[in-house]
């Protein structure tokens, strides 16, 4: 389906809003063109942009505005075999999960959604997520754990910094000396 003038218009004033850094304007207005997408029936575009609309809520510090907006859409994306956007979504979900203080949670759909991005060929993304259960597993006490899983997230990063390569060439020497593999 076509987007309408006025959605498109509405999605660059969100998009704009985001990367000033009006999180709470950005996730109203991305929960308005979701609610424009129900309308015409594209039940898709309008999860993602309820997964935008998360994201900006998370931004804004709102974890339960963003649970709100992203129930529903790892399920929504599922249904229609849309494997990406459905990894996307879980990335979403264990994000609020984490903010709301429940991380063992998650923990376990950050795992699940780092196995679908893999399964896509999302590197990118995967590296994202990998990064995110290293910082999980910090707060959780778990170094070791952390370590392997930021030794990954560097593994599948498209670019490295001289800083990450450095770091990509310690875990290698950790990773010897502890006979992980």
């Amino acid at each position: 389906m076509e987007k309408t003038p006025d959605l498109s218009s509405q999605l660059a004033e969100a998009q704009a809003a985001y990367t000033q850094g009006t999180f709470e304007t950005a996730a109203r207005l991305y929960e308005e063109i979701a609610k424009g997408y129900e309308a015409m029936g594209d039940v898709l575009k309008a999860a993602e942009m309820r997964n935008n609309a998360s994201v900006a809520w998370l931004q804004a510090n709102r974890a339960d505005e963003a649970l709100r907006c992203v129930e529903g859409t790892v399920e929504i994306f599922a249904h229609a075999g849309d494997e990406h956007r459905q990894a996307l979504a879980l990335g979403n979900w264990a994000a609020v999960l984490e903010a709301l203080g429940q991380l063992e949670e998650a923990l376990t759909v950050y795992r699940e959604a780092a196995e679908r991005l893999m399964a896509v060929g999302d590197n990118e993304n995967y590296a994202v997520v990998k990064r995110r259960i290293s910082a999980l597993h910090v707060k959780m006490g778990n170094q070791i754990a952390a370590v392997i899983s930021m030794d990954d997230a560097l593994e599948h990063q498209p670019r490295l910094s001289a800083r990450e390569k450095a770091l990509k060439s310690l875990f290698g020497v950790l990773r010897r000396v502890m006979g992980i593999k």
